[in-house]
C-alpha cells in the first residue's frame, strides 16, 4: 500500500513539473532572482559590502552586507539553492517535452476523421465550403501541399507539421542552454592576476570557482610585454599584452598577444586582458648605482598620476611624477618647483648628480577564466534562433465531412488566421477551377 501511495506521489509530482504554469512560475523566479543579482554587486570583496550595505534602521538595511554574505548574495549565480532552482526549471521542461510536447507531435501526424463539425475542439477559425466531387477537392488540397488521408467519404488533411514542431524545439534548446550553464556553473572558474611585465604565474588567485571545479597546474604563464596604445589626444585606445605559455620544465607551448575584446582560448582556458598598472621605476644614479622605486598612485583632477620620491644625495631629492606611457616623466625639486622633463635612457644632471631613468615598470591585469558548458550554450542558442523562425511556420488542418447531400470542407490553425482564410480561399478557388474544366470536357 506504501508503494502504491509513493508511485501516486511521484507521478503527481511529475505531473505538476509537467506543467506548463509551473515551468512558467519557476522560469519568473529565476528572472527575478537574476534582477537582484544586476542590482548587486557580484564577487566583490567583503570590505565591499561593508561599505556599500550597511547595517542601518533604514527600510533598505534588509540588504545590508551580513544578509547579503550569508544567503550567497554577493556570489548569487554560483550558490547551492540558484543551482537547485535551475535544476528544478530543467526537470519542469524535460518532463513537460516528454509527457506533453513528444507525444502532441506524434498525435499530429495521425489522420483523424470525424463526422461532425461539432466533434473539432479548440478550433481557432471554421470556414465552410460546399463541395461536390470528392476527387475534385482532393486535387486541390493537393495543389495546395497538404497532405491527405481519406477513409471512404471521409477526407482529413494537414500542412505546415513543422510549425507543431517549433515549441518543442524551443524547449529542447533551454534544456540544452540550462545543462551548459549548470555545467559551466559547477565545473568552471575564474581567476584574476596583475602580472609585472616579463613575470611568470601560474593559476591560483580564483575569484570564483565552482563545486567540481580544479585549477591546471601545468602550465606556466608568462608576461612577456605589455604596452598601451594611445589615441592622439593621449587618452587610452587599447591594452596590449603578449604573452607566452609553458610547462613546467620551460617548454614552450603557445604564445599569443592578447587585448581587450580579444582574448586568447588554449585547451579551454581563455585570458582576457582586463587592467593595466604602473608599479614603479627603475633609475640609475650616477655611473653605477640603480635603484627601484615604487610609483605610488594619485588621482588629482579626475586624473590618476603617478608619483614617488628620490633621493639623490644624503640631503637632496627630487620628485618624479609619471601621467602615462608616452608622456615625458616630469621632475620637480623637493619644494614642489619644475625643474625638467626626463627622456627614457638619457642622462641627467640635477644639482651636479648624473640621472637616468631606465624602465617603468608596469603590471598586467589578466583574467583567466575555463567554462567547459559554453559550447553547450552556444548549441542551445542555435537551435533556440531556429525554433523562432519555424515558429512563423503555421499548422492547417481541414476536414471533408458529409453534411447531408452535400460535402463540407471544415478547417482550423493554430495561428495566422487570415493566412489561413487565404489558404482556404485558394483551395476553393482550385476546386472551381478544376469542376469547370472536367464540365467544359
Amino acid at each position: 500500500m506504501k508503494i502504491i501511495q509513493l508511485k501516486n506521489m511521484v507521478w503527481i509530482s511529475i505531473k505538476k513539473l509537467a506543467n506548463l504554469n509551473t515551468s512558467i512560475f519557476i522560469f519568473l523566479v529565476i528572472a527575478f532572482i537574476s534582477i537582484i543579482g544586476t542590482i548587486i554587486e557580484q564577487d566583490q570583496n567583503l570590505q565591499f559590502y561593508q561599505t556599500n550595505y550597511p547595517i542601518n534602521d533604514s527600510f533598505t538595511s534588509l540588504f545590508n552586507w551580513k544578509f547579503i554574505n550569508t544567503i550567497g548574495l554577493n556570489h548569487l549565480y554560483t550558490t547551492w539553492w540558484f543551482l537547485v532552482i535551475l535544476f528544478i526549471f530543467f526537470l519542469s521542461l524535460l518532463t513537460c517535452t516528454l509527457s506533453t510536447q513528444m507525444p502532441s507531435l506524434n498525435n499530429a501526424r495521425r489522420w483523424k476523421f470525424i463526422k461532425k463539425s461539432q466533434n473539432i475542439k479548440h478550433t481557432t477559425t471554421k470556414n465552410y465550403i460546399d463541395i461536390e466531387s470528392i476527387n475534385n477537392i482532393i486535387n486541390s488540397l493537393n495543389s495546395n501541399n497538404y497532405y491527405i488521408f481519406q477513409k471512404n467519404e471521409n477526407i482529413y488533411a494537414y500542412k505546415g507539421l513543422i510549425g507543431k514542431v517549433s515549441p518543442i524545439f524551443v524547449h529542447i534548446s533551454l534544456i540544452i542552454v540550462l545543462t551548459g550553464a549548470i555545467t559551466g556553473q559547477v565545473t568552471g572558474f575564474t581567476a584574476q592576476e596583475m602580472i609585472p611585465s616579463h613575470e611568470v604565474f601560474h593559476i591560483d588567485n580564483t575569484i570564483k570557482s565552482g563545486l567540481l571545479s580544479s585549477l591546471p597546474n601545468d602550465y606556466l604563464i608568462e608576461a612577456n610585454e605589455f604596452l598601451i596604445i594611445y589615441n592622439q589626444d593621449h587618452s587610452i585606445k587599447q591594452f596590449v599584452s603578449k604573452i607566452r605559455i609553458s610547462n613546467y620544465k620551460k617548454d614552450y607551448i603557445a604564445n599569443a598577444h592578447i587585448s581587450v575584446n580579444r582574448p586568447f582560448r588554449f585547451k579551454g582556458l581563455t585570458l582576457y586582458q582586463t587592467d593595466w598598472q604602473i608599479n614603479g621605476i627603475r633609475i640609475q644614479i650616477g655611473k653605477s648605482l640603480i635603484i627601484q622605486k615604487k610609483l605610488h598612485k594619485i588621482q588629482l583632477k579626475n586624473q590618476n598620476i603617478w608619483a614617488c620620491n628620490i633621493p639623490l644625495t644624503n640631503n637632496d631629492s627630487i620628485i618624479l611624477i609619471v601621467k602615462n606611457l608616452i608622456d615625458q616623466p616630469t621632475i620637480y625639486n623637493g619644494s614642489g618647483d619644475f625643474i625638467t622633463q626626463a627622456k627614457m635612457n638619457k642622462h641627467l644632471l640635477i644639482n651636479q648628480t648624473s640621472f637616468k631613468i631606465k624602465e617603468i615598470m608596469t603590471s598586467t591585469g589578466l583574467q583567466v577564466k575555463t567554462d567547459s558548458g559554453i559550447i553547450i550554450v552556444y548549441i542551445g542558442f542555435a537551435i533556440l534562433m531556429l525554433s523562432i523562425s519555424l515558429s512563423y511556420f503555421s499548422y492547417f488542418q481541414v476536414w471533408i465531412i458529409n453534411n447531408g447531400n452535400k460535402l463540407s470542407l471544415i478547417g482550423t490553425t493554430n495561428r495566422a488566421m487570415m493566412t489561413f482564410e487565404e489558404d482556404l480561399k485558394q483551395i476553393e478557388k482550385q476546386y472551381i477551377k478544376d469542376r469547370y474544366q472536367l464540365n467544359q470536357k
